[in-house]
């Protein structure tokens, strides 16, 4: 690891020579003064890597010098030295944004940690998180080869996406490309077991079937609600952007639950989500209720009916005795009204609140220049997820509804993928426009390899637009394009933020259990607030 180079500020700067020396031996350039002066006169003319800013000299302090030196250039660590522990000036110099403080007597090591801590912490993490993932790399690629149930999928799709984030800023770009080519194996496993067992999933009650989204209310929703409940679904919402805001929640409740169920097909908003609030597969929904289910080729919204399906569930599970409220905000304006008439909220046993700011941001990657470039890459996309959520009207609700000892559940309907691959076609103009699925008479022109046929929709639970309809799913990163115009559709939707189709991405969906700590400072300044 390469040393730095460090300035060093103390009026008895000769008395430290053998710390210098210290430093020097172990490949730091150290350069001393004895003033404050000559200090900010130096940070302006060279370029250092670290201070180390002796608080009491005599002519200008080491307080008094240190908005200069952060004038001059606002990254720089400082590290302030001290012969007092006084609270004031403790609380001081911390304001002034210092990276640490040592107290005298000055100890070499102690200085030695503190400069690793402030000029290599980057690079020791890195080496550390390298090294742990080299130990773990074995393990997850022997994990790979015999996965076989969904429970062992969400053990596998949790430690990529954690081993994701934390060699997120590594600097060894061949770790990252290690990790890269084991996810892409891990997805190409995961679409074979899906291929493999679908199909039974959705026609046998079986105890090794995965909660799915028709039986997510009933398994795993309903037997949460406790006092005061609200379910809060996320369109779009993955794991690896729930630990990207993770932190936010901290003071405000504790994580009684981190789980996944698993989104049925079609994993786009009009299949997976009304599958929810129904307790029903897409084909029950239009056997049973015809006139609220609306086939991809017909005109109308397809999710106009979310609150009547979740009383008809309610009822049927027995919980019609439950104060509910229904909210769906796709609109800033709407999360605002919400906030002005909480009250309904608190009154209600089980309150739901649907939440779609992910899904028009994904939209809006594909269509805007300006979003695609702040959402180049999926750390690119939990990045902009968090800034979005730390300002949002949503974050706002939860911290009401902690202050009010709320129970919050938080999941999704279906995650989201970046594609990559185009797969082409041929399909007529009935044919729905999804890019991960295609539904429709007469879709030909494809491998039966490369994606997951279904010429009997009936046998996974799913509605036929007409007689002859059949589906076609794309996997892992591909999406599906017509032949024709080919180049163009590719060039416009190649790295985009899609779903509807078979990933670990799209159908392993987060499952949260919020419980409320009790009422934090942060929450009831909130309140008052409001």
């Amino acid at each position: 690891m390469n040393g730095g180079k460090i300035l060093w500020v103390d009026d008895e700067i000769e008395l430290l020579r053998p710390h210098i020396m210290f430093l020097e031996a172990r490949g730091y350039s150290v350069e001393g003064c004895n003033n404050g002066y000559d200090a900010i006169e130096l940070v302006r003319s060279q370029n250092f890597d670290l201070v180390i800013l002796d608080e009491m000299m005599p002519g200008m302090t080491g307080l008094e010098t240190l908005p200069y030196i952060k004038d001059a250039r606002p990254g720089l660590p400082v590290i302030m030295v001290t012969k007092s522990e006084e609270e004031q000036i403790m609380d001081k110099a911390i304001g002034s944004r210092i990276a640490d403080y040592i107290i005298k007597p000055v100890n070499p090591n102690q200085v030695l940690l503190s400069i690793k801590k402030n000029i290599h912490s980057r690079q020791l993490v890195t080496n550390q998180t390298t090294a742990d993932y080299r130990a773990e790399f074995s393990r997850i690629a022997a994990s790979l080869s015999s996965a076989d149930t969904f429970a062992e999928w969400k053990g596998i799709y949790k430690k990529l996406v954690v081993w994701e984030i934390e060699l997120a800023d590594s600097t060894d770009d061949s770790i990252r490309e290690v990790l890269a080519y084991q996810r892409e194996e891990a997805q190409t496993q995961f679409t074979k077991f899906v291929r493999r067992n679908y199909r039974e999933w959705m026609t046998r009650n079986a105890d090794t079937n995965p909660v799915m989204s028709h039986t997510l209310m009933r398994e795993m929703v309903f037997p949460q609600v406790e006092g005061k409940t609200t379910f809060l679904l996320i369109d779009n919402f993955r794991y690896d952007q729930w630990m990207a805001v993770r932190d936010l929640f901290e003071g405000l409740f504790d994580v009684s639950t981190e789980d996944f169920y698993c989104a049925i097909l079609p994993t786009a908003t009009q299949y997976a989500r009304n599958a929810i609030f129904a307790g029903l597969t897409p084909l029950a929904i239009d056997k049973i209720l015809p006139d609220k289910w609306l086939n991809d080729n017909e005109e109308g919204g397809k999710n106009l009916y979310e609150e009547d399906f979740l009383r008809r569930l309610l009822q049927s599970g027995g919980h019609s005795d439950w104060r509910t409220t229904f909210d769906k905000l796709v609109r800033p304006e709407q999360g605002r009204r919400l906030i002005e008439n909480i009250q309904k909220v608190y009154d209600a046993d089980f309150s739901v609140i649907v939440y779609n700011f992910l899904d028009i941001l994904s939209h809006a990657r594909t269509e805007t220049e300006i979003i695609r470039e702040l959402t180049e890459d999926d750390a690119a996309f939990r990045s902009l997820t968090r800034s979005w959520f730390e300002h949002s009207e949503l974050f706002v609700l939860l911290k009401l509804l902690a202050a009010r000892g709320h129970r919050v559940i938080v999941t999704s309907d279906h995650g989201t993928i970046r594609v990559d691959n185009p797969i082409k076609m041929i399909a007529d103009r009935e044919t729905s426009q999804n890019l991960r699925y295609k539904t429709g008479r007469r879709l030909a022109g494809y491998n039966p390899k490369d994606v997951y046929e279904v010429l009997r929709p009936e046998e996974i639970q799913l509605p036929r637009s007409n007689l002859s309809s059949t589906y076609v799913f794309a996997l892992g990163r591909d999406f599906l394009i017509y032949q024709n115009n080919a180049s163009q559709f590719t060039r416009h939707y190649r790295h985009t933020f899609q779903h509807g189709g078979i990933s670990m991405e799209e159908m392993i969906v987060p499952f949260i259990v919020l419980n409320p700590k009790a009422a934090t400072a942060a929450a009831r300044q909130v309140t008052q607030k409001l």
